[in-house]
C-alpha cells in the first residue's frame, strides 16, 4: 500500500462509493445503491445455472423484490488502484441467506468513483 496522499485519498473515495452499494443492499432500495454505479454500468453472474446479466437496473430491480439484508455481513478484502481505474473485491455474508463474492471495476469519471461493472459469485 502506497503513502501517496492521493492514493489515500481515492481509497476513501472508492469506499464510500461501496458503502452506497452496501447501505442500498442493507434497506433493500436499489435507488440507495445508484449512486455507487455509473449510469450505464452493467452487472454480470450466475444465480445456480441461471446467468444473471445485462444493465445494471437489473440488481436495482433484484434488490427491490428482494426487501432489506438488515443481517448483512460486507468486507472489502481488496482494492486495488491504477490511476483512473480500480477493482474492489466484496465478500457479503447473509445477504437474505445467500453468499456472494462482488468484483468491481470502477472508473474516476469526473472526479467520483463510479463502478462500471460488478461480476459475482454466488456461493451455494
Amino acid at each position: 500500500m502506497s503513502n501517496n496522499p492521493a492514493d489515500t485519498n481515492d481509497r476513501e473515495m472508492i469506499e464510500k462509493t461501496v458503502q452506497h452499494y452496501i447501505d442500498g443492499a442493507i434497506s433493500g432500495k436499489g435507488d440507495e445503491m445508484k449512486p455507487a454505479f455509473h449510469a450505464d454500468a452493467t452487472i454480470y453472474g450466475y444465480v445456480g445455472d441461471d446467468l444473471f446479466a445485462g444493465p445494471i437496473q437489473g440488481l436495482y430491480d433484484w434488490n427491490d423484490n428482494n426487501g432489506a439484508a438488515t443481517e448483512l455481513e460486507a468486507r472489502i478484502a481488496d482494492i486495488d488502484i491504477v490511476g483512473t481505474v480500480a477493482t474492489v473485491r466484496l465478500e457479503l455474508d447473509n445477504w437474505t441467506g445467500n453468499k456472494f463474492t462482488d468484483l468491481f471495476n470502477l472508473l474516476k469519471v469526473d472526479g467520483e468513483w463510479k463502478i462500471m461493472n460488478k461480476v459475482f459469485h454466488h456461493h451455494a
